[in-house]
């Protein structure tokens, strides 16, 4: 098993690392939400499932005073595809 992440950098670190993979692996579907406006509703459970292994690698002191999943969520994911069109930008 893993060590418990008790810093806030390697915390960002895991969180983009996740995220990179979902992106990697959910590319038709994270693009297919993004035209359809239905993004977090399409990949429900590929973000919850990294989500969870998020909270499972981080202290629960820092996954419970920090939104760094959710920021890398935006940033490594969505950031990334903004060239794709889309109704809400």
């Amino acid at each position: 098993m893993a060590p418990i992440i008790e810093t806030p950098e390697a915390a960002v670190r895991l969180a983009r690392a996740i995220c990179s993979d979902l992106s990697l692996y959910n590319e038709a579907k994270i693009v297919q939400g993004i035209e359809q406006d239905s993004f977090f509703d399409l990949l429900k459970d590929e973000l919850e499932e990294g989500r969870e292994l998020y909270r499972s690698r981080v202290s629960p002191a820092l996954y419970d005073r920090t939104n760094f999943f959710e920021r890398a969520i935006v940033d490594v994911i969505l950031r990334r595809k903004g060239s794709v069109r889309s109704k809400i930008w």
